[in-house]
């Protein structure tokens, strides 16, 4: 089934020149878009210290994730769908092990973040561009469908975890949302 998704999704692409563009243009800057609309928040102009407070479980959550998907990599070793023959793909070669997808997992804390620090509307617009991006992934040919739901389930494990341990009256979050 993960093959057959993966095949259906990558096969809706080549036949739109201009939908390739906009596929390969998320799933290459997407993450960045992201990042950067969480650096915006920080300089958000009402409840500054909720948004602050916000930006930094976000913030805590995108590496925390990222660094479990990377010990996660020296034990699971799943080849590309391009390498495996499932998929075609749109971009330059990925030298990394398929499992879990980074950019499903980044996207999925910085958006799950912020919901639970309660910035639902802007975790809501956040999140249908992570929707986006985890279905360019597929789309360019980089990832199956289980390595996105994977990397999905990672971030948002992380983000709840980061959520449960955050406090916002600690002295390291009444410090840092005080800067600039």
């Amino acid at each position: 089934m993960d093959i057959a998704l993966t095949q259906f999704i990558n096969n809706l692409s080549g036949r739109v020149p201009a939908l390739d563009l906009v596929m390969i243009a998320i799933t290459n800057y997407g993450i960045y878009f992201l990042v950067a609309a969480t650096v915006l928040l920080w300089w958000k102009r009402y409840q500054r210290a909720e948004a602050r407070n916000a930006c930094l479980v976000a913030g805590l959550s995108f590496l925390g994730s990222l660094a479990l998907n990377q010990a996660l990599l020296l034990f699971l070793h799943r080849i590309r769908p391009y390498d495996a023959g499932v998929s075609h793909l749109l971009i330059t070669p990925n030298p990394d092990w398929s499992f879990p997808s980074d950019h499903a997992t980044a996207a999925a804390a910085i958006v799950v973040g912020l919901w639970l620090k309660m910035l639902p509307r802007i975790a809501v617009l956040l999140g249908i561009f992570t929707v986006l991006i985890c279905f360019s992934r597929i789309y360019v040919g980089v990832h199956y469908v289980s390595d996105v739901v994977g990397g999905v389930a990672i971030g948002t494990l992380v983000a709840f975890v980061v959520s449960q341990h955050y406090r916002d009256e600690s002295w390291y979050a009444r410090r840092v949302t005080k800067m600039f």
